[in-house]
């Protein structure tokens, strides 16, 4: 077997903290600067490294993290084998969150491909998106933001009217909908109002007019985004289940990405966090607890507005969701979530009907795992050991 450069590195926003080592001999550590300069640097080092030692193969492990995958691609585009790792699967203790440092930080990731080269334990990776699947989430990402800073500023309108004792009018209380008569209802208020609280109500009105031509633009933006080639016929098949929409579909389909990468039901639910949690030991062997919230948040939020949307239309999701709820008090918010689940897998179903765009598929990506634990742990990949010049 040739030697194996193994590298684990502590990114920063300005800086990179690599610990190196090749086989079992002891690390040596390295930083750069985290800009174009210092990372040509460290690649050109680290190159130099590994034809020193001998090394055919170069394995560079870092967290996932704010700093997106500008590194990872950098690194597979000069035939380092990149793998980013999933911040929730690495071994924590008490002690180590106590004594915190970069270097401990980046030991214990050459410690996780030490033990994946050497001992073939699995890497905890996470999947890359490609770039054009990292450019259409943050047009939905930015559209569920601006709903979401659109309702605190309507929120905060209403405490401060609530503040004042002003009485909302009978016509708004029924709908609640804030359309262009209340708006303008509001304004007419604000006119009334002290002269220093006034422009505070006035800039909130302000906010939340721009807040909606905002969601407008972006709707726009979406649907196109949803008549491309790439989403046009899944996006079909998901809006036609009860409940979903526009922006469901499209949060979906941009967070799930690779349909393909989930073998099973158990996957997407342990993916999405709709699986409980387990708290079994000894002869405790049954013992589950609330669901794990792991993954996207963004997809369970829309799931939940789709079950709502559906469980208030739609006499099937109705029936199902009364059936699950039973006449026990307190299940309404469980059947909710069964519900939840239910959904997402038979969208999931759905999506695998149609043929993934290549455009989003990871072709460096190794495949799927094995099928995932009933007791909802959530599923990773794990790259077989093979040069970077087979993967995928």
């Amino acid at each position: 077997m040739s030697q194996v450069t193994m590298i684990g590195c502590d990114l920063h926003d300005r800086k990179m903290l690599l610990k190196i080592a090749v086989g079992t001999a002891p690390s040596i550590e390295k930083a750069f600067s985290n800009d174009l300069l210092g990372r040509g640097l460290m690649i050109d080092f680290v190159h130099e490294l590994a034809e020193s030692q001998g090394s055919e193969r170069i394995v560079f492990v870092y967290e996932a993290s704010g700093q997106g995958y500008g590194l990872y691609d950098l690194l597979r585009d000069h035939q380092i084998e990149a793998y980013v790792l999933s911040p929730a699967h690495l071994p924590k203790t008490p002690k180590s969150r106590r004594n915190k440092t970069d270097a401990r930080d980046a030991q214990m990731l050459l410690e996780q491909a030490r033990g994946y080269i050497l001992a073939g334990n699995p890497l905890p990776i996470v999947w890359t998106p490609p770039q054009a699947l990292r450019d259409d989430r943050e047009l939905v990402r930015g559209r569920l933001e601006a709903a979401e800073f659109c309702t605190q500023i309507k929120l905060k309108t209403l405490s401060l009217l609530k503040r004042y004792q002003v009485r909302l009018p009978s016509w708004f209380n029924d709908n609640r909908s804030w359309t262009r008569r209340f708006v303008t209802w509001l304004r007419a208020t604000a006119d009334e109002m002290a002269d220093v609280v006034r422009p505070v109500l006035q800039a909130l009105i302000d906010r939340f007019e721009t807040l909606r031509q905002e969601i407008t633009d972006l709707d726009r933006h979406l649907r196109h985004l949803s008549k491309t080639d790439r989403y046009r016929a899944a996006c079909t098949k998901l809006r036609e289940l009860p409940g979903v929409g526009l922006l469901t579909a499209m949060t979906f389909l941009t967070e799930m990405g690779d349909m393909s990468r989930f073998s099973n039901r158990r996957q997407v639910a342990a993916y999405l966090g709709l699986c409980p949690s387990t708290f079994e030991s000894g002869e405790q062997d049954n013992r589950k607890g609330h669901i794990t919230h792991q993954g996207p948040g963004r997809v369970r939020k829309v799931l939940c507005q789709a079950t709502w949307a559906a469980i208030r239309t739609d006499e099937g999701t109705r029936q199902t969701w009364q059936r699950i709820k039973g006449t026990k008090p307190g299940r309404a918010k469980k059947a909710v979530v069964a519900m939840m689940r239910r959904l997402a897998i038979v969208m999931w179903h759905r999506a695998c009907e149609v043929p993934m765009a290549p455009e989003l598929i990871n072709p460096d990506w190794p495949g799927t795992s094995a099928r995932a634990q009933q007791k909802g742990d959530v599923p990773f990949d794990s790259p077989s050991p093979r040069p970077l010049a087979q993967a995928g």
